[in-house]
C-alpha cells in the first residue's frame, strides 16, 4: 500500500490513494493507453499529479511531466515529440499551451487544488468540452490487469539544439526484472534514504525530474508524505515539528533562504525529528552546506545526477566537511571516469568530461534522436558535459560545464533554447545567453544582443518578447547591447570572454 499522502489541510489515507491510483490506471487503460505509452501531465504539485504519475505506471506506460512554466510552443513540441497519448492538465494553465496541443489530443483537466491555487495566485479558467479530473476519476473502474515493470518519467533535457530531447528509459529483460528492483531500492536507499517508516516532505516542483522521483518512491515506499504547493522557510520547519518529520528533499536555494530567518524564528521549531535530507540539482556552496550541518546535525546528503545517467554520487555530511565542494564517490556500484577532450583518461587531480553509468538503471535512448545519444557514450559510459575530476580516494569535484547550460535555483536552462527564440525577433542580429553568479539562485540568466545596423531597442523590449514566448525563468533578467561579439575562428560567439567579466572575483566557476 502507498504511503499516507498530506496535502494543505487534506489527509489522504493509504487506502483512499490506492483506490485513486487503481481507478487512475483503469481510466487510461480504458482510454487505449497501454504497455510504453506516454501519459502527459502538466500540473503544479496535487494529489492528482501523484494519482497520474503512479497510475500511468502501474499500466507500463511512461508519465511526461511537462513544465506548467510553458507556453504553446514550448509544450506543443513535447506533447508532440513525447507522442502522448493523453494530456492531463490543470484547468488554469490549459489556456496558456491550448494553440500548442496536437489536434485530436484527448485533455482531462485538473481543478487545482486550494493549496495549489493559493499557491499559484491564479483562478481556475476551464476550458469548455473537457473532462474535469475528480469527476473522470470518479466513474473508472479500479486496474486489475497484470503487473507491469514500471516506465517512470520520460524527461525532457536539452543542450545545444535548442530543442530539448526526450530521456526514454528502456524496460529490463523479464529475467532481470527483480534484480533490477531490488538495485533500484539499494540505490534509493543510498541517496534519498527511501525506505519503511520514512515520513517525508517534498515542496520541491514534481515537473523537475529529482523531485519528481523522489515523490514516487517516497509515495510507494514511505509512511507518510507531506506535499506541499510551494516550498516555504518558516512552513518547513513548522511541518518537521507538526508531523515528526524524518526525511526531505531540498535543494541548495532552499538553504539558503532557511539559513536567513532569524535565530529567533528559528529557535521556535523542534526539528530533531530530521535525520536525512536528500539535495541534488545544483551544486551546494561549502559554506551553505557546513552552514546547515552546525544548524540541523550530520544529516544532510548531496549527490549527482543526471536525467539520462541518473544518480551517481552520494556524499554524507562528515564526509562534506572533510571534502568541502566534492559531490561524494561512485553509489551503488556507480562507474565515473574522467577523460580529456581526445578521448584519452586522466588521472587523479586532472580535470576532464565526466563519463558515468550507474548499474541501477536500464539503458535509454533519446526519443526520435538516437544519434543524439550515441554522442554522449565513450566505453559504455555517458557525459551531459559537465567538467571535474576525481581525487586520490575516488571523491568526484565538479569544475564546470562544457555545456552551455545554466542551474538557476535548481532548476537546468538550456541557452540555446532562448537563443533560437531570440534570434527570431525583429532587429537582432545575433544573440548569445549564459549563465551570470546571483547570491541566491547560484545563477541567473544574461543575454548580450546584437542588434542589426540603424536598429535600436531596450532591454524591456526584449524581455517582453521573450516572456510572449518561452517561460518565464527562461527570460534573462540582464540584457546587454554589443556592437560586435568575441569569435572564434570559426566564427561561433566566443560565449566564454562574454561570461567570464562576470565571475571575476567570484570563488566558483558554475
Amino acid at each position: 500500500m502507498p504511503a499516507t499522502l498530506q496535502f494543505g489541510n487534506d489527509t489522504i489515507s493509504t487506502s483512499q490513494l490506492e483506490d485513486r491510483i487503481a481507478r487512475a490506471a483503469g481510466g487510461l487503460s480504458a482510454l487505449g493507453i497501454g504497455e510504453n505509452d506516454t501519459v502527459a501531465i502538466m500540473m503544479r504539485n496535487d494529489p492528482a499529479f501523484l494519482d497520474a504519475m503512479l497510475g500511468a505506471r502501474r499500466i507500463g506506460a511512461y508519465y511526461c511531466a511537462v513544465n506548467w512554466h510553458f507556453k504553446a510552443d514550448e509544450a506543443g513540441f513535447i506533447l508532440r515529440d513525447s507522442e502522448a497519448k493523453v494530456l492531463i492538465v490543470h484547468a488554469d494553465l490549459f489556456a496558456q499551451i491550448a494553440s500548442g496541443i496536437p489536434e485530436g489530443l484527448p485533455v482531462i483537466v485538473v481543478e487545482p487544488h486550494p493549496a495549489t491555487l493559493d499557491a499559484s495566485g491564479r483562478t481556475s479558467e476551464r476550458p469548455a468540452m473537457q473532462t474535469g479530473w475528480t469527476t473522470w476519476l470518479s466513474h473508472q473502474t479500479p486496474f486489475t490487469g497484470p503487473a507491469f515493470f514500471p516506465r517512470g518519467n520520460m524527461a525532457y533535457t536539452s543542450g545545444t539544439t535548442g530543442r530539448p530531447k526526450g530521456v526514454r528509459r528502456m524496460p529490463p529483460p523479464a529475467a532481470d526484472a527483480e534484480r533490477m528492483t531490488q538495485r533500484m531500492a539499494a540505490l534509493g536507499l543510498e541517496i534519498n534514504g527511501i525506505g519503511p517508516g520514512m515520513r517525508a516532505l517534498l515542496s520541491g516542483p514534481m515537473y523537475h525530474s529529482a523531485p519528481n522521483a523522489y515523490a514516487v518512491q517516497a509515495t510507494l515506499a514511505g509512511e507518510l508524505l507531506v506535499l506541499e504547493a510551494k516550498f516555504d522557510a518558516e512552513r518547513t520547519l513548522a511541518l518537521i515539528e507538526q508531523y515528526r518529520l524524518t526525511h526531505a528533499y531540498l535543494v541548495p536555494i532552499m538553504f539558503v533562504r532557511m539559513l536567513r530567518l532569524s535565530e529567533e524564528v528559528k529557535r521556535q521549531y523542534d526539528i530533531s525529528s530530521m535525520h536525512f535530507v536528500a539535495c541534488t540539482g545544483s551544486p551546494c556552496a561549502p559554506d551553505v552546506k557546513r552552514a546547515m550541518i552546525e544548524w540541523w546535525g550530520p544529516v544532510i546528503h548531496e549527490s549527482y545526477a543526471s536525467s539520462e545517467a541518473g544518480f551517481i554520487t552520494h556524499i554524507t555530511s562528515e564526509e562534506s566537511l572533510v571534502r568541502p565542494g566534492s559531490v561524494g564517490r561512485p553509489a551503488s556500484g556507480a562507474t565515473i571516469r574522467i577523460f580529456d577532450e581526445a578521448g584519452a583518461p586522466l588521472s587523479a587531480g586532472q580535470t576532464g568530461l565526466i563519463y558515468a553509468r550507474q548499474p541501477a538503471y536500464t539503458d535509454f535512448t533519446y526519443a526520435h534522436q538516437p544519434e543524439a545519444r550515441h554522442a554522449i557514450e565513450r566505453d559504455g559510459l555517458v557525459s551531459v558535459g559537465d567538467m571535474g575530476y576525481l581525487d586520490d580516494d575516488g571523491y568526484l569535484f565538479i569544475s564546470d560545464r562544457k555545456s552551455d547550460m545554466v542551474i538557476s535555483g535548481g532548476v537546468n536552462i538550456y541557452p540555446a533554447e532562448i537563443e533560437a527564440v531570440l534570434i527570431g525577433m525583429p532587429g537582432v542580429a545575433d544573440c548569445a545567453v549564459f549563465g551570470i553568479p546571483n547570491e541566491e539562485f547560484g545563477e541567473t540568466l544574461a543575454a548580450a544582443v546584437q542588434l542589426r545596423d540603424g536598429q535600436a531597442m531596450e532591454a524591456t523590449q526584449v524581455r517582453r518578447y521573450l516572456s510572449d514566448r518561452i517561460a518565464n525563468y527562461k527570460v534573462p533578467k540582464l540584457v546587454t547591447f554589443h556592437a560586435e561579439f568575441p569569435r572564434e575562428d570559426s566564427g561561433k560567439i566566443f560565449k566564454r570572454k562574454l561570461r567570464a567579466p562576470y565571475w571575476e572575483g567570484v570563488n566558483r566557476r558554475i
